[in-house]
């Protein structure tokens, strides 16, 4: 098995991540890198910091030389950071030692490592958003076309109240739309540029480094955190969040699409299912259970991405290292999860007939809170719930639906109303309508 499962070429269609796999390959981590040397030498050459013939130089080698990464291995594993032997590397390569020397100039390699951390964190929350609003908008169509369709709500896995395959739709889309709110506020305040030098101080970095940090947010369009981050890790715990939140939410829907299509209950149907390899019968949900096996890995990563914030002192290697380890899971599980999770919302139809069958089923007992609601208007409500438990254990040993003993013991009651799944959805038909409105304004916005 593949140390990954998203670059995997057994596994990779499974949890495919889409384009945010190539985010977190070393040679984009080494491009990300070298643009952010650039648009330091950039900012310092236009303060006087460095002369600004050496700033032009760095800034055009660093869009002509491209570094392998292969030749980091060695120099990564002596220093515990890449980025000295991507400097050497490319002071090398740009055959110019006269502004060659200004590359990397005051900076300390973890500035130059959160900041292209934070350019690849940038994409692939465009990339993550872009699928979750294709996803809501799949899931606001089922809320509006199917608002007042009754089926069974579920507690404890069993059979509760009546609601409607709208509102559970509008469940599992409501989320996600909450998420996608939350987006320009996470960009604006954790997108952030890491520029304060060796331990945090700027000392090197000229007069004002302030300005000089400013500067270099604008050119690579980050924002200004105004003080030094290296061991307050707060902005990649945020961005984690998010994303982590993304594959929770997926994973909740496919914790339900795997119970609805089970044996015995098939009230919904699948885009795509699996063969089993030895049972013709069987059309597994497949893509259902990578989005619960994805959230329950991405928690667990979560767990050790928070413990690594901890930190000591200005720059803590053992807690910087676990992070690398854990964050790039993180965020291509958030991936897989928004690209999956998107086709199978888009796949998904109820089975009326299926949940008709088990509203109408088991007894009516699924009515039963309503028939002892409406008995507490003629009595007192602890009388009323021993009554519909007593005619709820008859029914039970008899084999009697509830209506017909409701209707005998309470005959001025409207029983055909209380019984009826269509008029015991309480505010589910206006919860459906009201997330399809929701998610059919996020699908206008995402136009704009």
């Amino acid at each position: 098995m593949a140390g990954s499962v998203f670059d995997s070429q057994l596994y990779g269609g499974l949890f495919n991540c889409g384009e945010a796999g190539r985010l977190f390959s070393d040679s984009a981590e080494v491009r990300a890198m070298l643009l952010v040397e650039g648009a330091l030498a950039k900012a310092q050459g236009e303060a006087g910091v460095i002369p600004q013939e050496s700033a032009a130089a760095i800034g055009r080698a660093v869009v002509e030389i491209a570094v392998d990464p292969g030749v980091l291995k060695r120099p990564t594993g002596q220093n515990g950071v890449p980025v000295p032997g991507l400097v050497a590397a490319f002071r090398e390569e740009m055959k110019a030692p006269e502004h060659a020397q200004y590359v990397h100039w005051g900076a300390t390699s973890q500035d130059i490592m959160d900041t292209a951390l934070m350019l690849r964190l940038r994409q692939a929350l465009a990339l993550v958003e872009a699928d979750v609003r294709s996803a809501v908008a799949a899931l606001g169509q089922l809320a509006g076309d199917h608002a007042a369709l009754p089926m069974a709500a579920r507690t404890y896995g069993q059979h509760a109240t009546p609601t409607s395959f709208g509102a559970v739709a509008a469940g599992w889309g409501t989320p996600l739309a909450n998420l996608l709110a939350e987006l320009p506020e996470l960009r604006k305040t954790c997108l952030l540029v890491s520029l304060s030098g060796a331990a945090g101080t700027a000392s090197a970095l000229g007069a004002q480094p302030a300005e000089l940090r400013a500067a270099m947010a604008r050119g690579l369009a980050l924002a200004d955190p105004g003080r030094s981050w290296h061991t307050d890790r707060t902005p990649v715990l945020r961005i984690a969040d998010w994303l982590m939140r993304v594959t929770l939410a997926f994973g909740k829907i496919g914790e339900d699409c795997t119970a609805l299509v089970q044996s015995g209950i098939g009230e919904i149907t699948l885009g795509g299912a699996g063969a089993s390899s030895t049972m013709p019968q069987k059309q597994n949900p497949v893509v259902p259970s990578a989005l619960v096996a994805l959230a329950r890995q991405g928690s667990g990563l979560m767990a050790v991405l928070q413990g690594a914030a901890l930190q000591q002192h200005q720059r803590d290697g053992a807690a910087w290292f676990t992070e690398w380890m854990c964050l790039p899971q993180i965020v291509l599980g958030a991936a897989s999860a928004a690209a999956t999770g998107k086709a199978l919302c888009a796949g998904l139809r109820p089975n009326a007939d299926a949940m008709q069958a088990a509203v109408g089923g088991g007894l009516d007992m699924i009515h039963a809170e309503a028939l002892s609601f409406a008995l507490a208007e003629q009595m007192s409500r602890p009388d009323a719930q021993a009554a519909v438990k007593a005619l709820c254990r008859e029914a039970q040993n008899n084999a009697t639906p509830l209506r017909q003993l409701a209707a005998r013991d309470y005959p001025a009651l409207d029983v055909a109303r209380l019984f009826d799944p269509a008029r015991q959805l309480g505010q589910a038909p206006a919860e459906a309508q009201r997330f399809a409105a929701q998610a059919a304004a996020l699908a206008e916005e995402g136009k704009k």
